[in-house]
Order: structure tokens, then sequence, then C-alpha cells
């Protein structure tokens, strides 16, 4: 193959077989001499000749030319932003096969990764909903939208709209006007749709995000699957003469379907609203959700399982794998709004759940009211900084630890303090698979990985979850 010097990476490569699926939408494929390219916009199974056009940390990123074979696995998607839109990469795989590589990824993780050795493998759990499973989407909005290759070229075709829907990647002045989005369910496109007609009629400007000026600029909603919903809308200027009139009209026109209506202001670059003051314009401050048995009161920010469904089949086998009698004295790190601390609380003597982020620990608190959950106490601040010999000397050793990090994994500081407590069990609650494997190759020094399973929390996404039982190993 000839190779172009100024890219150092070939102009063409045939016959690439794609093996498995990778990050971000690439899948993993190898030539005939066995070098790994990964390659967008195909599926296990194809086999094509791609075009690469890009060289990062000697890994080859490409691009499809020419199919010479078909998978079997593919399937047509079901949405019509499929392709243009990136949420869903896989909605041209079919679901059997992305459990499958799923289950792969999991496994090679532990094992290959962490040089980890499984006791038992169980079998990856995949979502009962395909679509129409997510309680939380947030949308931009602007007065741009992305073109298309196609309309790029028609010079009939201009992108200055009024648009609600999600950024293409590196188009941060533009989104993709999405019709209808199959990730959510209840009435999210039907508020989406209608707010937005509604906010051009009333000539409420929408962001324009190259010069910063404008009105309108995000859209978040929260459903529940007690049929209750929520809104936060996002302005770039605190100008109640437009605001207040704008959403008196959103509770005239849609207040049928709408629980609590929030806005805040965005003066910031970033589109993060996590740290801004929110203002319940309408509505209950909070929604009503239940995970099984248990009851949730979520407000805007509250960080929830964002398939609720699947939630529950996740805390339910981490339950089973916590194997808890009704004595236990359990510790639950990076406990988030403490779900899973109170979906086990029934089963355990105390818990004791710690989370970085104080308002987290704050809905804990309320909720575990609401559940008449009387056993559990709660610490706001970083795992490594609380969990302490201190800590530990005056809450008791943890019968049974659960662990549910962020994708980062565990923080590096927490690992000897897991050593140290020596817990008979711990189970942990991960999702993100190569940081696990990393956190329990360390672990692996007192304990052993007894049994594996992922669960499938997000199709037609890469993304997976994996919870895996830890037992303290018998020295001898």
């Amino acid at each position: 193959m000839a190779r172009n010097r100024r890219n150092r990476f070939p102009e063409r490569i045939n016959q690439v077989t794609i093996t498995g699926l990778a990050d971000k939408g690439f899948c993993v494929g190898r030539t005939a001499e066995g070098e790994v390219v990964f390659v967008e916009k195909v599926v296990p199974g194809d086999v094509v000749d791609v075009r690469p056009f890009r060289k990062k940390k000697k890994l080859l990123f490409a691009a499809p030319l020419e199919f010479h074979k078909m998978s079997e696995d593919r399937v047509e998607p079901f949405c019509q932003h499929f392709g243009v839109c990136g949420g869903c990469k896989w909605q041209n795989f079919s679901y059997a096969g992305q459990l499958r590589e799923k289950d792969r990824i999991v496994r090679d993780a532990l094992t290959r990764i962490g040089k980890v050795e499984v006791g038992e493998w169980e079998p990856i759990v995949g979502s009962e909903r395909q679509s129409f499973y997510r309680n939380k989407l947030e949308f931009g909005v602007a007065n741009r939208r992305w073109l298309t290759a196609e309309e790029v070229t028609d010079e009939t075709i201009t992108n200055e709209a009024n648009v609600i829907g999600f950024h293409k990647a590196g188009a941060y002045d533009k989104l993709i006007d999405i019709e209808k989005c199959h990730l959510q369910h209840g009435p999210s496109n039907e508020l989406r749709n209608g707010i937005k007609d509604l906010a051009v009629r009333m000539a409420v400007p929408f962001f324009d995000m190259r010069e910063r000026t404008g009105l309108f600029r995000q859209f978040m909603i929260r459903t529940t699957t007690t049929g209750e919903c929520m809104l936060v809308l996002a302005f770039f200027e605190n100008d109640q003469d437009t605001i207040k009139p704008f959403l008196d009209a959103v509770m005239a026109d849609f207040g049928e379907h709408i629980t609590s209506l929030y806005y805040c202001i965005n003066g910031k670059v970033n589109e993060y609203m996590m740290d801004l003051e929110m203002n319940l314009f309408a509505g209950t401050s909070t929604i009503r959700e239940a995970l099984g048995h248990v009851k949730f009161h979520i407000g805007p920010k509250s960080f929830f399982q964002t398939n609720t469904r699947q939630g529950k089949v996740l805390y339910d086998i981490t339950a089973e794998y916590a194997g808890l009698t009704g004595t236990e004295n359990v510790y639950d790190l990076y406990t988030g709004i403490g779900s899973i601390a109170q979906y086990v609380a029934k089963d355990a003597g105390s818990i004791v759940g710690i989370e970085e982020i104080a308002a987290a620990i704050e809905d804990a608190k309320i909720n575990a009211e609401l559940n008449g959950i009387d056993n559990c106490s709660w610490y706001a601040g970083r795992t490594e900084h609380i969990l302490t010999p201190e800590f530990a000397a005056k809450h008791g050793r943890p019968d049974v630890l659960i662990t549910d990090p962020p994708r980062a994994g565990m923080h590096p500081k927490v690992i000897p303090m897991l050593l140290e407590l020596e817990s008979p069990v711990i189970v942990y609650v991960s999702c993100n698979p190569a940081t696990q494997a990393r956190d329990l190759a360390l672990l692996d020094a007192k304990y052993r990985v007894a049994k594996a399973r992922a669960v499938d929390m997000f199709p037609q996404t890469s993304h997976c979850e994996s919870v895996v039982r830890l037992e303290l190993r018998v020295i001898e």
C-alpha cells in the first residue's frame, strides 16, 4: 500500500474485517495483516475497504469506502435522524448483536485489562425496552441548524432556522433539528416541538451560539414511570418581560402535561446547568418516581438512574450480590441520592452513605424520610476524604460494602482504605468496565471476584454497566 507521507497513513486500506464494537460509534476492524483500525459507520461482521482520516497515539481511525460483505446482524434503523444525530449509534446493529458485544467488552475488560479471574460469569441482562427508555434528556436551542453534506451543496438552503435539538460533533454553534426522538418516553416529543413552535410564534429570540445573543438557550425534560413531567428552560439573560409571558403561554398550552416547570438563567460559555439557580415557575417543586418498592421525589438537579425500569434490574442484581439478611452494617460509597442504599435498606441493619455532592445528600435525606427509612446515615464530601480509619472506628467495619463510582472509577486513595477495612463482601457497580477492571486488579491483593454480570442500561449505545461481587480471601 502506498503511504501518504504527509499524513503518515495509507489513503485506502482494503478488506478490513469488522470484529467488534468500540467507543463513540466506532468499531474495531482488522486488516488482512492483523493491523487494528477503528472504523465509523460499520457494524461487526462487515468486510469493507476504508479511508483513514486520523492517527492518534498510533491508533488509526477510518471511514468506510466500499462494502464487500454486509453483516448478518445489520437491521433497519428506526429513527429518521439516524446517521446524522449521534445519540443512538447502533440502531443499525441487531439488539442480540449489541448484547453479545457488550458482554464481550465487559468480560475482556475484567480478564484482559484487569487480569482478574472471575469465579462465575452470569449472562448479560438486556433492557426490556430498546427505545423510549430514558427519563431525562437535554436539548440545545439555537438559531442555526446543522446541514447535511447534500444540503451544504444546495445554495437555496440556509442554516438559519430556529431549532431545538442535539449538537453534531464538532459543530458547537449549530444543532441538529430533532423532529422525533426515540429515547424518551412520555410527552417529550410533543412538548419539545410544541414549545418550539410557541417560541417562534411569540418571537422569543433563539440563542446564537456564535454571536452569544438571543434568549431561549436550553431545554431539559424529565419524565417518570408514574406519569409526571418536569421541564427546565434555560435563558441567556434574565429578561422577565419576555420570559414570564412565554412561560405563562407554555403552561396555558401544555399545562396538562407539565407537573413542574422551572427556568434558569445561563449566561456562561458552557451549557452545564447543574451549577445554576433553579427557579420554580409553576407546579410542584419535585416529581414522583418509583423504583421497585422505593419512592423518590426528583428535583431539577437530582441524579437518578436514566433508565428507570432497567435501574430496578440493576439494583435487584446489586441486592442479590450483597446477600443481605437483615443485620448487616453496610457502607454505600458514591451513593448519589441514596437510591441503592434505600433500595437495600429493608434488608440491612444499618447503612452509611457517602456522596461528594451535598445537594444529592439532601435529596437522599428527603427520600429516606418519604419512604420511612430510618436506618441510613448520610455524609456529604469526597469519599477519599471521609472514608478514613476514624470514620470506620465510629461506624464499625462494614459487613458489606457497595460502591458505584463515576466513570473515572474509585479515587486511588480509596482502594487502600478498602483493603484496610477488609469488608467480607464488596459489591462493585460500574458504568465503565475499564476503570472497574483497574480497581479490581488493585483489590486482588485481598479479594477474589466471586461472580460478575453485565447489565445493558443504554440500548443503541456502546455503554454498559457491570456488577461484581468480591469476597475477602481466606488467608491460610
